[in-house]
């Protein structure tokens, strides 16, 4: 899936005047929708080519069980399908993974058999953030 990354800060200090345009730091990837991933995961090339700097560190739990301590990124602007979510970003990997807090954040949802996102039928036209 064509996913567009944004250093989010970049964004804000371009929002401010404090940046020139032509700085901000981004990039088009082809990203894979893992609905058994969390977040969002980003190889450490592509953290460098953002210019993310690294906030954390978190435990990651693989498919196999296997559990490694990770970075996590400062904030990451993610866009795909017209929307669009900031979220921090685990540091790992050679590809890039779109996982469940960011399909509830862009109010989408997988069409397996399509292999495609769909906007949530109940929220075609925007996303909505349930608060219960």
């Amino acid at each position: 899936m064509k996913t567009k990354l944004v250093n989010a800060i970049d964004e804000a200090l371009v929002n401010r005047g404090l940046l020139a345009p032509h700085l901000l730091r981004q990039c088009e990837v082809e990203a894979l929708v893992d609905t058994g991933a969390l977040t969002l995961v980003i190889p450490p090339p592509l953290v460098a080519q953002l210019g993310l700097r690294i906030r954390g560190r978190q435990i990651a739990q693989y498919a196999n069980g296997y559990e490694e301590e990770v970075g996590v990124t400062e904030a990451v602007i993610v866009e795909c399908e017209g929307r669009q979510a900031s979220v921090g970003a685990l540091v790992v990997g050679s590809e890039v993974l779109i996982g469940q807090v960011v399909l509830e954040l862009l109010d989408l949802l997988p069409d397996c058999k399509n292999q495609r996102l769909i906007p949530n039928p109940a929220n075609p036209d925007y996303p909505v953030a349930m608060i219960k």
